[in-house]
């Protein structure tokens, strides 16, 4: 199917809003499909997605944190993920963009001259390539990571994809800052907003059709740290990771980070569209009666590479591997707990912690007797954000940043 854009895409239904998920602690001896998983691939979606890589959720696929390490226990994932295993987080379906044809519209009040829509500034991926090239590494992560925790653990239902933790990803990423090609469009002191656009076909929810997708980044935010890259983990971009070229904005929450885009509206006023109205950000008892502002920092978060009920064996040592991060700052220290919190100690940092990535850590455990073990990790990164014990609750379940309960059985 080819879009009014001239932009050939993967067909797939029109999505519904998802209803709620619960995440169930399940017992695995084995690698294996975990709670919610929908079997077969997922529409829209170009790549292969084994399943004992991902768990296919609506049009979206989590990676599995057990596929970070070999039967053996070796490490196979390290600082950054491979694209083939990378998650991918869609609201449609992967476009298929000629990159030979591919252009980047820029236009707007806070542009020289105020350039149209309908008579842009145009940028190929060649122009591109052109202006001085950036390689940063960068955590994506969605703001919904470990929303099944919400319900599954704190008994508050709420809608939306029931990810785990695996709605995260590190890689390498190079391209082009953004501030590079504002400037070169023609920016103004005027500028107050930007808003990036993506290819994608339009996002039709409950019988509304939001149009593509699309959210503003505040000047400020796009002249500091912002990627258009091209190339990701030092090969060009794939379809399902936003080739030609993509947004990267680091430590901020994965809708900001546009993928597959297409045209930057720079405006002299503020900008807006659902993802920083209807969506993206908090409702609740705990927030303003019109809700909070746009999402921006991702919180602390902590996962074991593991899967949620491993099997383990009874007297003898093992060791936990697991990974931390913070989209504030790098990560200070992680302690794990084997016994339902009510004991912790610090685990072993196998990185210098760094603001750009998570943290890798492990700890030695020598469980005596079988039985059921909670297993959790609490982190705190160098701004003295600690995960709590619970996440204050939003309707929408984004930024679950509490300890999770990652249960296993000793035998």
């Amino acid at each position: 199917m080819v879009s009014a854009a001239g932009v050939l895409v993967a067909p797939v239904p029109a999505a519904p809003l998802p209803a709620a998920g619960r995440a169930a602690a399940e017992e695995v001896p084995a690698p294996g499909p975990l709670p919610g998983a929908v079997p077969g691939p997922v529409p829209g979606i170009v790549k292969p997605l084994p399943a004992d890589w991902f768990v296919p959720r609506g049009t979206n696929a989590e990676t599995r944190w057990d596929a970070f390490r070999d039967a053996d226990g070796r490490a196979v994932v390290h600082r950054h993920v491979p694209v083939e295993r990378f998650f991918v987080r869609n609201h449609t379906s992967t476009p298929l963009i000629d990159p030979g044809t591919w252009r980047l519209r820029l236009f707007g009040s806070g542009l020289r001259g105020a350039p149209t829509a309908g008579r842009p500034v145009e940028f190929g991926l060649d122009d591109l390539r052109e202006l001085p090239s950036t390689r940063i590494s960068a955590l994506i992560e969605c703001a919904g990571n470990a929303r099944s925790y919400y319900p599954g653990q704190q008994n508050q239902p709420v809608p939306g994809t029931p990810w785990t933790l695996g709605g995260v990803g590190s890689a390498s990423w190079r391209g082009v800052r953004l501030a590079e090609v504002l400037r070169a469009a023609g920016l103004t002191g005027a500028a107050v907003d930007v808003l990036p656009t993506g290819l994608d076909p339009d996002f039709v929810a409950g019988g509304t059709n939001y149009g593509p997708v699309r959210r503003p980044l505040p000047i400020a935010k796009a002249l500091d740290d912002v990627l258009l890259a091209y190339e990701m983990n030092g090969e060009p971009l794939t379809p399902d990771h936003g080739a030609p070229a993509r947004l990267v904005v680091p430590g901020w929450v994965g809708i900001a980070s546009i993928k597959w885009v297409g045209s930057v509206e720079v405006a002299d006023h503020r900008l807006y569209s659902p993802w920083n109205t209807d969506f993206y950000r908090m409702f609740g008892p705990d927030y303003p009666p019109g809700g909070g502002d746009p999402l921006t920092e991702q919180v602390v978060k902590s996962a074991f590479e593991l899967a949620a009920g491993a099997r383990l064996a009874a007297g003898r040592e093992h060791r936990l591997h697991g990974r931390s991060w913070s989209g504030a700052a790098a990560v200070r220290r992680v302690e794990v707990s084997a016994d339902g919190g009510r004991t912790w100690r610090r685990a072993e940092l196998r990185d210098e912690p760094r603001a750009d990535g998570w943290t890798r850590w492990s700890v030695d455990w020598r469980p005596e007797r079988p039985g059921r073990y909670e297993l959790r990790a609490r982190a705190t990164d160098r701004r003295g954000n600690t995960q709590p014990e619970r996440a204050v609750f939003n309707r929408e379940g984004y930024l679950f940043g509490a300890v999770v309960a990652h249960p296993v059985t000793v035998v």
